[in-house]
């Protein structure tokens, strides 16, 4: 999922390596992303041809390279994001960086993902409700399998608002 990110994050305009780096990072849930991560990954982007590499002069006299998303880069990162699958749509993290990229997707491929994602939670929610009803749990297990009933209906809920959303968004651009 880091490549997905270090490529999203190309998307508003070139970027520098450290920028890529700190941006990745706070996407990822940290100050910034090891050069041993993030290096390499731009290495196979820019063998893909998704990424090009230019030196631009940095502030204090030195080199730096700057890199941008290509059309070929822009479009393998539409498609992985497109493709959503049922191993896929277990991921949290995946449905979330999915949404926060939702502007970039087309409507049905978005319905799909939403589709896809609420479809594992309601598997997950029956799964739960049968272990809570075929055993006899104690006090923390109910805890337990309580809060993540709970987790999944407040998941489904803010699914369910999204659609909202999107139906709100064709209605306006219908106007």
């Amino acid at each position: 999922m880091t490549d997905l990110i270090i490529l999203a994050t190309l998307l508003p305009g070139p970027k520098h390596g450290y920028q890529l780096k700190h941006e990745a990072g706070i996407i990822l849930g940290q100050e910034v992303l090891h050069n041993n991560l993030v290096y390499p990954l731009l290495r196979r982007f820019m063998n893909n041809k998704w990424v090009s590499r230019k030196t631009v002069p940095g502030e204090r006299g030195q080199k730096r390279h700057q890199y941008t998303l290509t059309a070929l880069g822009r479009k393998e990162l539409l498609a992985r994001l497109s493709s959503f699958t049922e191993q896929e749509a277990r991921s949290s993290d995946g449905f979330r960086l999915r949404v926060g990229l939702f502007q970039v997707l087309e409507p049905a491929v978005r319905s799909r993902i939403l589709e896809a994602r609420s479809g594992f939670l309601r598997g997950q929610s029956a799964h739960l409700t049968a272990v809570q009803t075929n055993f006899q749990l104690d006090r923390y297990a109910e805890q337990v399998t309580s809060q993540f009933l709970s987790q999944i209906q407040a998941e489904l809920d803010w699914i369910e608002r999204l659609r909202r959303f999107e139906k709100s968004r064709k209605e306006d651009s219908h106007d």
